[in-house]
């Protein structure tokens, strides 16, 4: 076992222990510095498998990822403008928080991405019949974490930033095939350390099957981001009477598995709450709202198994947050952002996580820094 992290809960280090113990880990499993509790494996987990995947372990919201846009504007362009402004303009455009999707009458980007994605469903005879409302869910932010941000980076330029994942459907998909290992691993008698450490077998129709589901909710999520950094742009350019013009534009997972070579050896990598972090390869690691985000680079290093964290990672539950803190103490912490005030976002405070530049220093070996991001403006669905 490879561990980065600086802090590290009992529980955590348990599901890692009781991860590496599966007969197919190879080479190890790798705890990244913003590790903490989650379903079937830690979020903030990386580990291969030879000739099998835990569903569970890759999670829940499937292809879960960041979007960032560098544009043209400074923040001298900002100057004057209301920014509240803005963020009703992203408010109106993008739905945001569970179970809040578009129209049917979908924007001709939407429509264009929905119509690629029912013909891979086709090509890959992908199942979405437990999800008719897919198509209404792309271009939708969702809760919890997830956030939209305007930024400035070290020297004053504005960059547009979002974090999202496959919405609804996604979730569905992971559930899905969550519930096919367990049932299969029960069938043929398989003791495991946990029920979330159900199993699918390479080679099985079953394996397959979700192979493909994955891949669809995965293209799924990264197209979800692009349709909202599109609306973003469209918003941000009626905001500043200006197109925006983007300079540079990183999308990427950190919830997912893909079939890589490691130790001399391919095997399926999954990464649970982490990033490829390969040498020169571009990423995006954000904080929590009112602290800093960074555009990074990977940098390769084997024993992280390429990999580096998604993010700063919870420190407390969102329950033990709401307990500790209150909307007063979440105004205070976002002094001079503009944000959606409200007790129903306190579990989102900066206190309930890791001190994201502690977790970037101990990325050091993963990663290097290329910008560092400070929010003017956050939206965060409940």
């Amino acid at each position: 076992m490879e561990i980065f992290a600086t802090k590290l809960d009992d529980n955590v280090l348990e599901q890692a222990k009781q991860l590496e113990a599966m007969p197919f880990i190879h080479p190890h499993v790798a705890l990244m510095p913003d590790a903490h509790y989650g379903l079937g494996s830690s979020i903030g987990t990386v580990f291969g498998t030879l000739q099998a995947v835990i569903p569970s372990a890759v999670g829940v919201d499937i292809g879960c990822g960041m979007i960032g846009v560098r544009t043209g504007f400074s923040a001298s362009d900002l100057k004057g403008r209301n920014l509240e402004k803005l963020r009703s303009a992203i408010e109106a455009t993008i739905p945001l928080s569970p179970g809040n999707y578009n129209s049917w009458q979908l924007r001709e980007s939407a429509d264009h991405r929905c119509r690629e994605l029912h013909q891979l469903a086709l090509d890959t005879e992908v199942d979405l019949s437990h999800s008719p409302k897919w198509r209404q869910q792309l271009g939708s932010l969702g809760g919890g974490n997830h956030f939209i941000e305007l930024c400035l980076d070290e020297t004053e330029r504005v960059w547009m930033f979002l974090h999202s994942g496959s919405r609804g459907v996604g979730n569905k998909i992971a559930r899905k095939h969550i519930a096919v290992a367990q049932r299969l691993c029960a069938k043929w008698y398989i003791d495991l350390p946990h029920r979330d450490l159900a199993y699918l077998v390479e080679g099985t129709e079953e394996f397959d099957a979700y192979l493909r589901d994955l891949h669809w909710a995965q293209t799924f999520a990264w197209m979800n981001r692009e349709e909202m950094m599109d609306r973003f742009a469209d918003a941000l350019t009626d905001f500043m009477d200006s197109p925006v013009r983007e300079e540079e534009r990183i999308n990427c997972h950190h919830n997912y598995t893909t079939k890589e070579v490691h130790y001399g050896k391919k095997v399926w990598i999954t990464r649970k709450g982490a990033i490829r972090a390969e040498a020169g390869t571009s990423a995006l690691i954000p904080g929590s709202m009112g602290t800093a985000s960074y555009v990074v680079e990977g940098l390769g290093y084997p024993p992280a198994l390429h990999s580096a964290p998604h993010g700063a990672g919870r420190l407390l539950s969102r329950r033990e947050a709401k307990k500790r803190f209150n909307a007063a103490d979440l105004d205070a912490r976002m002094s001079g952002i503009v944000y959606r005030p409200g007790e129903e976002f306190v579990d989102e405070i900066p206190d309930a996580y890791k001190d994201i530049d502690e977790v970037i220093a101990a990325s050091a070996q993963l990663v290097k820094v290329r910008h560092t991001l400070h929010q003017v403006l956050n939206i965060k669905g409940t």
